[in-house]
């Protein structure tokens, strides 16, 4: 980790060398890794101070670390995350919480809060995380930064902690596009297929209406950026019964894998769970059989909905969270309602498994705030090449 941690972004363990390739695409860029991610010689936490104990050493790094180091990227250190990466807020009650470098009133969001928070005061130059109910996208749209929900299992997972493993994904965060972009051509690959050069953008007003009158105003010129490259957006509604019914049915698919994953250890250990995440892996515990049946059933026919709309040309271009990012001074309950109403945005790429890219173009009273392209299935990289398109326009 630097010598030097304004952001508290990083979990403090004593410095391990990397083997890293001299040469590479990456070779001038630094690198930070969510503590969800193994990395030889160093233990993984995932935010859980009985996690930590467990861990042990690791003898193995995650090949996604592994491919960006054989690219050249030098790694400094893993961050904080979230405690076992199941909360959007950016406060971890064993390991505290990193500081936002673009708003340092206001939370980084999380879970993978210090990732944010490293790149956001220039600590490395971009820092990989997980998204699971917007865990990148968040943070993303909290610090000023660009950050990736890549399409469901394209980026690999193996040897990172799991939360949802139907839901999680590998994203990363950059200040530019251009770094950005550069580490899409190393963990991407070509998009099969790619969206054709003349896209089909489309409005959602439905999401548009979730957001917060204000920030739906600050964006309004960041929309017009957009169409003014790849031409007016089509209005349409994108919700399959109703955003309460999206929400409801994504949050059983997420509690019932959450507690696979992480039940047990509760059960056994006990261990005290900070605020807000004591109270959702209780009530996680609790999801029935029918709710988990009808949550997947939902998910399949959401997938099925969206990808009509899409097609293979349709980009969705909304709102990545109702507002800026809270003040660090909010309530739990004030966090708790921004939370539950963020994620009735963000359940539409994590239902359908489709790739969401927050681009960091607007602002408000003086925060950050993003506006988000979301693609068909497969199309990530095309969605990157579009948000290059906009920053040169």
């Amino acid at each position: 980790m630097p010598l030097f941690d304004p952001a508290h972004a990083f979990v403090p363990y004593p410095d391990v060398p990397v083997a890293r390739a001299g040469t590479g695409p990456l070779a001038d860029l630094s690198f930070a890794a969510k503590d969800l991610f193994d990395v030889a010689g160093y233990p993984t936490g995932g935010g859980s101070p009985i996690v930590l104990a467990m861990s042990g050493i690791k003898t193995r790094t995650a090949p996604t670390v592994q491919k960006l180091l054989d690219a050249g990227a030098r790694f400094i250190g893993k961050t904080v995350t979230d405690e076992l990466a199941f909360s959007m807020n950016g406060n971890n009650a064993h390991f505290g919480a990193p500081i936002n470098g673009a708003a340092k009133d206001r939370i980084t969001g999380g879970s993978s809060s210090g990732s944010a928070s490293a790149v956001s005061w220039n600590l490395c130059d971009f820092a990989l995380g997980t998204d699971t109910g917007g865990s990148v996208r968040a943070p993303a749209n909290h610090c000023g930064l660009y950050g990736l929900r890549p399409t469901h299992g394209r980026v690999s997972l193996d040897g990172v902690l799991d939360l949802s493993p139907s839901l999680d994904t590998c994203g990363w965060f950059a200040r530019d596009i251009g770094t950005f972009a550069r580490v899409a051509d190393v963990l991407l690959g070509d998009d099969a297929p790619a969206l054709p050069q003349r896209v089909r953008l489309l409005r959602p007003e439905d999401v548009w209406s979730l957001a917060a009158p204000a920030a739906a105003g600050a964006l309004a010129d960041a929309a017009a950026r957009v169409q003014d490259v790849f031409g007016e957006a089509q209005g349409i509604n994108v919700a399959l019964d109703s955003f309460d019914a999206m929400y409801w049915n994504f949050r059983y698919v997420q509690a019932h894998e959450a507690w696979l994953t992480d039940g047990p250890l509760i059960e056994r250990y006990a261990p005290p769970l900070g605020p807000g995440v004591a109270e959702r892996f209780a009530w996680s515990r609790d999801v029935t059989d029918a709710q988990i049946a009808a949550g997947r059933a939902f998910r399949a026919a959401f997938r099925g909905h969206l990808a009509q709309l899409l097609g293979t040309d349709g980009v969705l271009l909304m709102p990545t969270m109702p507002d800026i990012a809270p003040l660090r001074s909010e309530s739990e309950a004030g966090l708790e309602d921004y939370r539950n109403r963020a994620i009735q945005m963000l359940c539409i790429a994590g239902l359908a498994g489709f790739p969401q890219l927050s681009m960091p173009l607007a602002q408000r009273d003086g925060a950050p705030l993003g506006i988000s392209l979301l693609g068909p299935a497969g199309s990530d990289l095309s969605l990157i090449r579009m948000a290059e398109h906009i920053a040169a326009g």
